[in-house]
């Protein structure tokens, strides 16, 4: 398992550290993201949309759920659980297609709690994905953030 953490000074180290995991980025990877309002995540999600070669803004999609973005090497699915209380809101809402990590391409799901419950304090549940990158960001003050990742693996 890798498991690493990285101390952000800006929203452009942020971005920077996107790119080069876009950069990295193979079909099927899931990269979910948790972290409160304002920690970095869309920023984290816009590096790797560039790092993909996505031409298109990348924006929260808080109120359209998942944004397909399309154009760069791999497609890429942009999801926001923020709205979702649970794994069956999920199910409901049609997006546990995404989330099987059985996809061509690379999603990015912001709220990731949502879905497999407080990963940093319980075992993975069976319906994560192989490929997973699971990420916390914290601030640590107004600009720098605390950003701890981990790819569990099954």
């Amino acid at each position: 398992m890798t498991r690493d953490t990285i101390i952000s000074e800006g929203a452009e180290e942020t971005l920077q550290l996107g790119k080069e995991w876009g950069r990295q980025a193979v079909p099927g990877w899931v990269v979910g993201l948790s972290g409160a309002l304002g920690s970095g995540k869309t920023q984290l999600v816009r590096g790797l949309a560039r790092g993909l070669g996505i031409p298109a803004p990348v924006t929260s999609p808080t109120f359209a759920l998942v944004h397909e973005l399309e154009g760069g090497r791999l497609p890429f699915r942009h999801l926001d659980l923020y709205r979702m209380r649970d794994a069956g809101d999920l199910e409901s809402a049609g997006l546990a297609e995404y989330l099987e990590g059985r996809n061509e391409g690379v999603v990015a799901v912001e709220w990731v709690e949502r879905w497999l419950g407080n990963w940093m304090e319980e075992a993975l549940p069976s319906h994560a994905p192989p490929r997973l990158r699971l990420v916390h960001l914290h601030c640590l003050s107004p600009r720098r953030r605390r950003i701890r990742y981990e790819d569990p693996g099954h």
